[in-house]
């Protein structure tokens, strides 16, 4: 009978420990092998609007980019010429269509240069062109050895000329361009560009010039 009362109170003082033992266990996190971790926090995810689509950060620009760029900066060259053969031709030329026209591309080429190429230049970081390029240098050069009708077919065939391609230049940049201000000013100087050309030409036909590039070109060599 002792023994059986002894094994009682030893089985009675167990059963609170046992529960408590199993209280924890149950409150224990479970082990790393096993499930998930919620309370870890996952990657965020990226956010694709931040960069061009197969692009990432720091990406060089576009061919096309440059295309706009080299395109400011040729208008701007072409620019300056215009401006240097109008005012040669307004000191050379003895006929008033070739001056009016003259003082025409200075009035138009510097205010184009000033008020759309400068500031659209200077926002992509375009220089300034010293001058006119080595071909308009050229002409020009010749040109003062010039005068009188001579001289205003050498112009008319230059301008003919160079307004052909320059209208061609417009054209494809208005469409082209990728930036905004480029291509605005791109098609904004198409129409004046245009606008010239029939000028000129009628001025041709006056002077007897060929306007459909099979007369005489002014040689830039």
């Amino acid at each position: 009978m002792i023994s059986k009362l002894k094994m009682r109170k030893i089985w009675l003082c167990s059963v609170p420990a046992l529960l408590t033992s199993a209280a924890l266990l149950a409150q224990a996190p479970p082990s790393s092998g096993g499930g998930q971790q919620p309370s870890m926090p996952s990657q965020p995810p990226s956010n694709p609007s931040m960069a061009p689509p197969g692009a990432g950060p720091g990406t060089a620009p576009t061919g096309q980019n440059f295309g706009d760029q080299a395109f400011v900066s040729k208008a701007l060259e072409g620019g300056v010429a215009e401006v240097q053969l109008g005012q040669l031709a307004e000191q050379k030329s003895e006929s008033n269509d070739v001056k009016q026209f003259a003082q025409k591309m200075v009035s138009d080429h510097s205010q184009m240069g000033d008020k759309w190429f400068k500031p659209v230049a200077k926002q992509m970081g375009v220089s300034e062109p010293k001058g006119p390029s080595k071909k308009d240098k050229k002409l020009i050069e010749k040109l003062q050895g010039l005068s009188g009708p001579q001289f205003d077919t050498e112009y008319i065939q230059a301008m003919l000329k160079d307004h052909k391609a320059d209208l061609k230049d417009f054209q494809n940049e208005a469409q082209m361009a990728q930036d905004p201000s480029v291509k605005q000013i791109a098609q904004q100087g198409t129409e004046v560009i245009a606008k010239h050309l029939q000028m000129i030409e009628q001025i041709a036909q006056a002077h007897n010039v060929p306007v459909d590039g099979k007369g005489k070109e002014v040689s830039s060599k």
